[in-house]
C-alpha cells in the first residue's frame, strides 16, 4: 500500500468509526477523533463546534432507530496531512452528501471540517 493509499484509508477507518453508535455516545472516543478546532456545516444547517457536537452527539444516547448507512465513499490525499473524503449517508430516511477533512495531527488523523447537504 503506497503512503498515498494508507492515508486515504486511514481517513476512511476513523470516518467509519464516528458513525459507530458506540464511539458517537461516547465523550472520551469522539474527543480522540476531532481535531481541537474542528468545524461543521451539519445537515440540519446548523454550525458546530468540537465542544457543542460532542455534547449533542453524547446526549443523543444510544444508537439511532437505524444504522447510519454509507456509500460512494473516496478520498483524496490534498497535502501531506490533508485527506478530503466524500461520501453518502442514510439515517432513518434522512439522506446527505458529505465532506470531510481530515489533518494528521502527531499520529493521528483528526477530523478538521465536516460539511452535510441533505438530499431526496
Amino acid at each position: 500500500m503506497t503512503d498515498r493509499t494508507s492515508a486515504i484509508a486511514a481517513a476512511i477507518d476513523a470516518e467509519l468509526r464516528l458513525l459507530d453508535p458506540a464511539v458517537r455516545a461516547s465523550p472520551a472516543l469522539l474527543a480522540e477523533l476531532l481535531h481541537p478546532d474542528f468545524r461543521e456545516f451539519g445537515s440540519s444547517g446548523r454550525e458546530w463546534e468540537r465542544d457543542a457536537i460532542i455534547t449533542a452527539l453524547a446526549a443523543l444516547g444510544g444508537p439511532a432507530k437505524r444504522p447510519i448507512t454509507t456509500s460512494k465513499m473516496r478520498g483524496v490525499r490534498l497535502a501531506p496531512d490533508v485527506v478530503h473524503l466524500t461520501f453518502d449517508t442514510e439515517s432513518d430516511g434522512r439522506r446527505a452528501h458529505r465532506s470531510s477533512l481530515w489533518r494528521l495531527t502527531g499520529d493521528h488523523w483528526l477530523l478538521y471540517f465536516h460539511q452535510g447537504t441533505p438530499y431526496n
